[in-house]
């Protein structure tokens, strides 16, 4: 496995957090296993995981809690 972003091939398991937009609302998941970086930090989850997260995020799911979140527009 090659790192998307550097081309590096040394990666850690961590357990991350992302923020994800859905039909126009923004649900952030935690804990989400992903193999990251070691050289620049990108972070790759597996098709499964993302699978997972799709379904959790469409309703099989409820959320854990409610949060609101500031969003800042680059310009």
């Amino acid at each position: 496995m090659k790192c998307n972003v550097c081309g590096n091939d040394s990666f850690r398991n961590e357990r991350i957090a992302e923020v994800f937009e859905i039909n126009g609302h923004y649900v952030m998941v935690e804990g989400i296993p992903a193999c990251v970086c070691e050289r620049c930090g990108e972070a790759t989850i597996s098709r499964e995981n993302v699978e997972y997260i799709r379904r959790m995020a469409h309703g099989e799911k409820r959320p854990t809690r409610r949060e609101n979140m500031d969003v800042f527009a680059f310009a």
